[in-house]
């Protein structure tokens, strides 16, 4: 990798990464070698992520001849299973130089196009239309008119020369792979779609709650829902404008779909990336009968049953304030 990327290091000396990868590679766990790894500490990463089986055998293939001292850094499309030889023959061809992307839990698709320009060049309408691809959304079950909210949130390695589709294509395959099967009975008992899901776990998200609050608010979101209400969501509004700045009061009357002040029922598509965290709250939410939420000047937020108890917490954090 070109010496300016920076390698994220781990305890093992790997770490899970997301990378551009053609659909052949889709099964794979992109996995990341950090520069002077010891072979000890490889071996025990593969072992952990399924790689291989055991570390003593690999250790020993590996020391054959000093291959060992070959293990180029990088990061790898490893599928769990594979023979030890053929993880370490991947481990000593090397990969091509990589660029680092964060995607953040909150990013718009938009804020995701223009990370992408700076760091591969891309050019936004690249980008806009490979996430709008049929066969993108087809692939992730999105009913929206793009794939947004399932390019994954995490640190990506992305090969300098790979495509907007390319690109997106692994963002989304990383979202399936971390999609639990227990989820999908969950969606049933729910009586919600997949989509559903991820929309409701992009609005919990970009409430930004503490990390303790995302099953309340998910909770609250859910009770509103039951009962026919308005979500009230100021992400929705956020989203709908286009920018991230303080609400006005007109702003609350913008004429979009995803206007959740001025429709009912969930937006018709993801607002943003929802992590790991928020997907599984949207799933399993708190037991309680919450319709309101206030933020306090902390970031946290204060919950209400009733209309009459948020106005008087509303006077009383204001009051505070």
């Amino acid at each position: 990798m070109p010496s300016g990327i920076k390698c994220l290091r781990a305890v093992a000396g790997l770490v899970l990464a997301g990378c551009t990868a053609p659909s052949t590679e889709r099964d794979a766990v992109w996995v990341e070698v950090s520069a002077g790894a010891p072979i000890e500490a490889v071996a025990e990463s593969l072992v952990a992520h399924g790689i291989v089986r055991s570390a003593e055998r690999f250790i020993r293939l590996a020391r054959v001849g000093g291959r060992h001292d070959d293990i180029e850094p990088g990061v790898y499309p490893l599928r769990p299973g594979t023979p030890q030889h053929r993880v370490l023959s991947v481990l000593l061809r090397g990969r091509p130089p990589a660029r680092r992307v964060v995607v953040r839990e909150r990013m718009t698709l938009t804020e995701l196009a223009r990370e992408l320009e700076l760091a591969l060049g891309l050019a936004p309408d690249e980008v806009f239309a490979a996430a709008a691809d049929s066969a993108l959304r087809l692939r992730v079950g999105a009913a929206g008119p793009t794939a947004e909210g399932y390019f994954y949130p995490t640190t990506y390695y992305l090969n300098l020369s790979a495509s907007a589709a390319e690109v997106l294509t692994q963002m989304a395959d990383t979202f399936a792979a971390r999609w639990r099967p227990a989820w999908d009975a969950r969606l049933d008992s729910l009586g919600r779609s997949r989509h559903d899901v991820v929309i409701l776990a992009s609005i919990v998200a970009g409430e930004m709650p503490h990390p303790d609050e995302r099953f309340r608010v998910s909770s609250m979101y859910h009770n509103r829902l039951a009962r026919g209400m308005r979500l009230q969501a100021d992400p929705t509004v956020v989203y709908a404008l286009g920018e991230r700045r303080r609400l006005s009061y007109a702003d609350y009357r913008i004429p979009s779909q995803y206007n959740t002040y001025t429709f009912r029922g969930l937006p018709p598509g993801p607002i943003a990336q929802p992590s790991f965290e928020s997907l599984e709250a949207t799933l399993y939410p708190e037991d309680t009968e919450f319709l309101y939420m206030v933020a306090r000047a902390d970031g946290s937020h204060a919950f209400s049953r009733t209309y009459r108890e948020h106005l008087a917490t509303i006077r009383q954090i204001r009051g505070r304030r």
